[in-house]
């Protein structure tokens, strides 16, 4: 079982609603189509970001990394990254991801809850 985010660039959407519609019109553009487009610098820079903290899961040796994908920038494309975690860690990681957002003047959207973060 996994837990998921999406992290975006943009605008703040008004309210959680806005931002399920801009999550959902994303994911149709950038990562439901056939091809996929090289993740934008920021987003590039956000999963560095985040594999700083916890290595890439193909690396993880001693079972530490939250992610449950690899390598995590497969889940980005254009302004968008939507990836997984293990539900085992979620509340620690997603904590940071949407931290590590927002300082980033990113958008983290949690496709559990159906809301933004932070």
């Amino acid at each position: 079982m996994s837990y998921d985010l999406a992290v975006w660039e943009g605008a703040r959407p008004a309210d959680d609603k806005s931002a399920r519609r801009t999550f959902s019109d994303l994911y149709d553009r950038y990562l439901d189509g056939e091809v996929k487009e090289p993740p934008f610098e920021r987003i590039t820079a956000y999963v560095a970001a985040l594999l700083e903290r916890w290595c890439d899961l193909a690396e993880d040796e001693e079972d530490t990394s939250p992610w449950s994908t690899s390598p995590l920038i497969s889940g980005a494309s254009g302004p968008l990254i939507y990836f997984p975690m293990r539900f085992s860690m979620a509340e620690e990681a997603s904590d940071y991801a949407a931290a590590m957002a927002q300082s980033m003047g990113l958008i983290c959207f949690d496709v559990q809850q159906d809301r933004l973060r932070p």
